[in-house]
């Protein structure tokens, strides 16, 4: 087989495009500097890193990948959110290519020859080595194949030969930053024992709350200095890491009429007429129906809650609706149901006909495997050497899952065998060799064939909504946007605090065009277009710009008026429960007329009292106090506070400090690695102009 035969068959064009850094997976956040203006940027600079500008014609192929990869994964059409995500993605590959690379240069970070030697056809070669060159029968490194690649003089495999060289080059550069920065954290064991502590060292304690709620927000009137008080105590709140917008908008309905309703509903009679005497019932509900439900048994719970426990109560024949809940109607046929359990824990081995020389012999092979561990072998073992699956260094454990985590297949074997069954199924992914360990409760399941028909709205109908929509978008410009709003009867919404690349904003299904156009208005701008939703035509105001860094007062007003406003209460209802005595907690009670609620077991890593509401400074000030006291009031996020700590039960020493430290240490590293990116990114002239293409 020649070469380039072989390159294609086993990896396509080798990295088409560089692989990119894995760590970006955890380091980069979504907060970037969004530049402005950018509107004078160069026509196809999507953005720029330091002077390094990003081109549209080689940064949009990265986001096509990206997109395709998704759709893969998740199934269905492109949508906005996979196309934000996967501009984000893209957009993280080149900040990491820029920084880190700069960032090696600094630290003197390099990869010699004598490495990439090594890492290319040494006794330990890089994974990517591993992965290209690895026969896929046997999962050995191919040498053969490998060498006769790197001795190749034909242009495309010295092209593709110094592709691959670079990225191998950015993978042992990427690990030896990853391990410079992990290597430079440590816990000490005063840190480790406070770690443990807090999660295991108990508190009983009892409480009086007095609620916000008990003092109507119409009696409290806030001050200016109400405001600023507030914000000055909570100015590290309001950082801004990238610039926001926010606009205001109107919608103008395209919902059915009552003949649009009446012309659907005698649709759906027809369908079910027809559904009642269909001889293919899956066939006919996959034709017919708008939302696609899976022909596979499904537990009670996952249908739309309006027909949930009707079709759930009836037997296996019956026929149900048709139903108008929401906006569709639902017709159902009960096809079989049975009891099945709610969870199962399961192991695999999986095999993949690829790699052992196709169906035939991966289905022999999940065969011969079925058969060494019904006479006794260790399945364990069998997983290590056989299974292509992430979980064969657990020995195949999967862990437990309910319906719907795996694919139909592996989830029928898993859910209709029983403990200690080994079965052998082929999915998409290849041949499982299930053991099924243990299964966990029994419900009632139900295989249905279901049909939905949405009611959507008639041409004549979505015609006179847009010429709504154009009417006001006229009469707006030069109005006052709420004013005619009003006047026309119609409903203001507000999107506030809107990044530039995010694929949604409250309210709105496909916002990225007006996301868009708000980044290229004025404050105060109407803006030109009419934007259409799934359901609705949208006309839109610019009404705020919140730049990159502190937020002024102005900026957060309206946001922090409800929090002012229980700060204002909090100096109240400190005030009634500081007169209602320094006694006891029982006395305090009875003056206030608020009862006394006991708290058992609470551990300062998880300060939510049952029931009530996640209360940091109550649990905290329940950790720094002596038991016996009365404290002094405390404020909370549902009201004010104050305790007796009846006492704390301390746990036993730790019995193992070195695994205490061990499990502290993955986590610090892996959050320096991102602090250090975040750092890199903060210290960076970062112009973004995505928004323009996206």
């Amino acid at each position: 087989m020649g070469l380039m035969t072989f390159l294609r068959n086993r990896a396509g064009y080798i990295l088409v495009f560089a692989i990119g850094f894995a760590i970006v997976a955890f380091l980069v956040g979504d907060a970037i500097n969004v530049g402005k203006p950018f509107w004078s940027a160069n026509q196809k600079v999507v953005g720029s890193i330091d002077g390094n500008e990003i081109n549209i014609d080689e940064f949009g192929p990265k986001v096509d990948q990206g997109v395709n990869q998704m759709k893969q994964q998740y199934g269905g059409s492109a949508n906005a959110q996979m196309t934000a995500m996967a501009v984000d993605q893209a957009w993280n590959a080149e900040l990491a290519k820029v920084l880190l690379t700069k960032e090696y240069d600094r630290l003197g970070l390099t990869v010699s020859e004598d490495e990439l030697y090594d890492l290319l056809q040494g006794q330990n070669p890089s994974p990517l080595i591993k992965q290209y060159f690895s026969n896929p029968q046997t999962g050995q490194l191919d040498r053969v194949t490998l060498m006769n690649f790197l001795k190749s003089k034909e242009p495309q495999a010295l092209q593709q030969s110094d592709m691959l060289q670079q990225e191998i080059k950015n993978q042992a550069l990427q690990t030896k930053y990853s391990n410079l920065i992990r290597n430079s954290v440590y816990v000490t064991s005063l840190e480790a024992t406070d770690e443990y502590n807090n999660r295991n060292k108990l508190a009983n304690f009892k409480y009086v709350s007095l609620d916000y709620t008990s003092i109507p927000d119409a009696s409290v009137k806030l001050t200016d200095g109400d405001f600023s008080e507030y914000y000055d105590q909570n100015k590290a709140r309001f950082n801004n890491p990238t610039e926001t917008r926010a606009f205001e908008y109107v919608t103008f309905s395209i919902s059915p009429t009552k003949a649009d309703s009446l012309a659907i509903k005698a649709q759906v009679d027809k369908i079910a007429a027809d559904f009642q005497v269909a001889k293919n019932d899956s066939l006919f509900a996959a034709i017919n129906s708008d939302v696609k439900v899976p022909f596979t048994y499904l537990s009670k719970g996952k249908l739309d809650p309006a027909v949930d426990s009707a079709v759930f109560a009836l037997p296996a024949g019956s026929f149900y609706g048709p139903k108008l809940s929401g906006n569709s109607y639902k017709i159902v046929k009960v096809v079989a149901s049975r009891f099945s359990p709610d969870s199962v824990k399961a192991s695999h081995i999986l095999i993949d006909p690829a790699k052992v020389g196709g169906e035939d012999k991966a289905s022999k092979l999940a065969d011969s495997l079925k058969g060494l561990i019904l006479k006794g072998g260790d399945f364990a073992e069998l997983a290590k050497n056989y299974s292509v699956d992430g979980s064969k260094d657990k020995g195949g454990e999967l862990g437990t899952f309910a319906r719907g985590a795996m694919v139909p297949e592996f989830e029928n074997a898993a859910f209709d065998g029983k403990a200690g069954d080994i079965k052998v199924v082929k999915s998409q992914f290849g041949y499982h060799v299930i053991k099924i360990e243990k299964q966990i409760g029994s419900s009632k399941v139900a295989k249905l064939a279901y049909v939905e028909k949405t009611l959507a709205a008639s041409s004549k109908t979505q015609a006179a909504a847009y010429k709504a929509a154009s009417n006001f978008l006229a009469d707006v410009k030069g109005a006052d946007f709420a004013k005619l709003a009003t006047q026309k009867g119609l409903k203001v919404a507000v999107a506030d605090r809107v990044a530039a690349t995010q694929g949604f904003a409250a309210g709105l299904d496909n916002p990225r065009k007006l996301i868009q156009d708000a980044y290229a208005a004025d404050k105060g701008d109407v803006l030109p277009e009419i934007y259409t939703m799934s359901n609705a035509y949208v006309v839109a105001r610019l009404t705020n710009v919140s730049p990159k860094g502190t937020l002024s007062l102005a900026d957060v007003k309206k946001e922090i008026e409800p929090m002012v406003r229980n700060a204002v209460k909090a100096k109240q209802l400190k005030e009634k429960l500081a007169n209602a005595g320094k006694g006891n907690i029982d006395q305090v009670a009875a003056k206030v007329g608020r009862p006394v609620s006991p708290v058992q077991n609470i551990v300062f890593a998880n300060p939510v009292i049952p029931g009530v509401a996640q209360e940091n400074a109550l649990v905290g000030s329940v950790f720094g106090s002596q038991p016996g006291k009365l404290s002094a009031p405390v404020q909370g996020e549902r009201g004010v506070y104050v305790f007796s700590v009846d006492g704390f039960t301390n746990p036993a020493p730790i019995a193992n400090m070195f695994k205490q430290k061990e499990g502290m240490l993955l986590s610090l590293g892996q959050r320096s690695l991102g602090a250090a990116f975040q750092a890199l990114q903060d210290n960076a002239q970062i112009k973004d102009n995505r928004v323009k293409f996206y």
